[in-house]
């Protein structure tokens, strides 16, 4: 593990339980993350986006997700989790949705999140993660889930069901 993961993992580590969203931002943003500190968790899926356990604190998930260009979250929440989420490379389109009195969702706003930035959402904010790069361009970004995010909330366009989705987490890195 590199050192900056290390020191980054030892500071989360201390906040017990669960870890405030404010802290977590601001932990991804002092970071001096590259993709070198990733290396050993890009991995890549074929048909969706895949997660990749990098570290399990007290009372946190630390993942690297590895997005091919056109491939995309469901729309979810974090169903009692804070997450905190830094672009280490690429280009992440964020589409953040709202619910209509009856329950439907829908798009609010999109916005662009480049390499180096980081967002935090908590517990029920309705969103989607894409990369909307050309062909070719991969997007890694690192994401801390406190507590743990084992399952979230999915959403459809055409539905007003909340359903579950248990999204895996492959600990080896290579999706089996």
């Amino acid at each position: 593990m590199s050192p900056v993961l290390h020191d980054l993992f030892a500071a989360l580590d201390q906040q017990g339980e669960c870890i405030p969203l404010d802290f977590l931002r601001r932990m991804l943003e002092e970071a001096p993350l590259s993709l070198e500190d990733l290396a050993p968790w890009l991995r890549f899926g074929r048909e969706s986006y895949q997660r990749n356990l990098i570290h399990q604190g007290p009372g946190y998930h630390a993942l690297a997700l590895c997005w091919r260009s056109g491939q995309r979250s469901p729309i979810h929440d974090h169903r009692g989790s804070a997450c905190g989420l830094r672009v280490v490379s690429g280009v992440m389109s964020e589409t953040v949705f709202d619910r209509t009195p009856e329950g439907h969702i829908y798009p609010t706003h999109t916005h662009v999140v480049r390499a180096g930035q980081v967002c935090a959402t908590y517990d029920m904010d309705i969103h989607q993660v894409s990369n909307l790069q050309p062909p070719g361009r991969d997007l890694v970004t690192l994401h801390i889930y406190s507590p743990p995010l084992l399952v979230m909330g999915t959403y459809s366009l055409f539905d007003l069901a909340r359903a579950e989705y248990a999204d895996p987490v492959f600990a080896d890195g290579a999706g089996i």
